[in-house]
């Protein structure tokens, strides 16, 4: 199973990028191999289980991965398990380095632009790999364009804008250590500091007090990880949608996305639509988005295509 999922990151061209080397290597059902994830980091792979069976056959990954990728392209594995196992199960467990060593930071590159990525304190495996193609959209219509990128965290979006000639990129994001991260990572790239404010904010007041955009980004967390929370999900995408609409200047771009799996797509559509009805004001998709092919999707099991996105354009 690695080594297809290896001809298959090869054949998207993603092994041999010289301008990106962190992708994801295994997606779980969409690799044959559910309840498993691995991130490559340069030469560093990520490995998160999301079942009991697969944690315990943790050596045995680690052996196949060193198998097929060889020291060419692994010198570390890294376990990050412990926040997405059961609760019972977390007592038992912890992460760290389980071939290689290092101190869980890393500079990586995708597209051509570098980012800080931190594996122990990081969310997800420490970079969010599946928004790669939606960043690199996000340039068709940065230049010149005043940008507001909500939930940053990192700040993906701010540096593709800002390196596409945006003329002003607000990001904004609760947690303070997101935000200094963002900040960084402008450093990192060497952009204009100047056509840039990191806020750290509550996303909603922030739009309900702010001037118009050109573009305004919408990539929240996950509202929702289980049925029951469904509906409360979707109220808070339609509340928090509305509002950014609502900041979008005539025949500006709204990028909006949902990563929960309980909402599918036609919910989330169907949510953006009734945030749209309320602004009353006209609105047309121009691209409908999802993860980038190295988090491909069983054809057996849809659920995999978790990410959902809209480009809508507002009169």
């Amino acid at each position: 199973a690695f080594a297809r999922a290896w001809r298959t990151r090869t054949a998207l061209g993603l092994v041999a990028d010289p301008l990106t080397n962190a992708f994801r290597l295994v997606h779980a059902a969409g690799d044959l191999l559910p309840g498993l994830i691995v991130d490559l980091y340069g030469a560093t792979a990520v490995v998160q289980c999301h079942s009991w069976g697969m944690y315990l056959e943790r050596e045995a990954i680690v052996q196949g991965l060193r198998d097929v990728l060889g020291p060419e392209h692994l010198q570390a594995v890294y376990l990050k398990s412990r926040s997405t196992l059961a609760r019972r199960f977390r007592e038992e467990l912890s992460d760290g380095y389980l071939f290689g060593d290092g101190d869980g930071t890393l500079t990586v590159v995708e597209n051509g632009h570098q980012f800080e990525v931190n594996l122990v304190t990081g969310q997800k495996t420490g970079f969010f790999l599946d928004q790669r193609d939606n960043r690199q959209l996000l340039t068709r219509y940065a230049e010149g364009a005043r940008i507001l990128n909500t939930f940053c965290y990192s700040g993906g979006f701010s540096i593709y804008a800002l390196a596409a000639k945006a003329a002003q990129v607000d990001s904004v994001d609760v947690s303070a250590k997101a935000i200094a991260l963002c900040e960084r990572n402008v450093i990192l790239n060497k952009l204009p500091s100047d056509r840039h404010r990191a806020i750290t904010s509550e996303v909603l007041p922030f739009l309900k007090a702010a001037d118009a955009y050109d573009i305004v980004i919408v990539d929240p967390p996950a509202y929702a990880k289980s049925f029951a929370k469904r509906h409360q999900a979707v109220q808070g995408y339609k509340r928090l949608n509305l509002a950014a609409m609502e900041r979008v200047r005539p025949g500006g771009l709204l990028f909006t996305f949902s990563c929960s799996q309980v909402v599918d797509r036609q919910l989330f559509q169907d949510t953006i639509v009734a945030a749209g009805l309320e602004t009353g004001r006209s609105a047309r998709v121009l691209h409908q988005l999802t993860q980038g092919p190295d988090h491909p999707v069983n054809l057996f099991q849809p659920e995999g295509s978790y990410l959902k996105g809209l480009v809508v354009q507002l009169d």
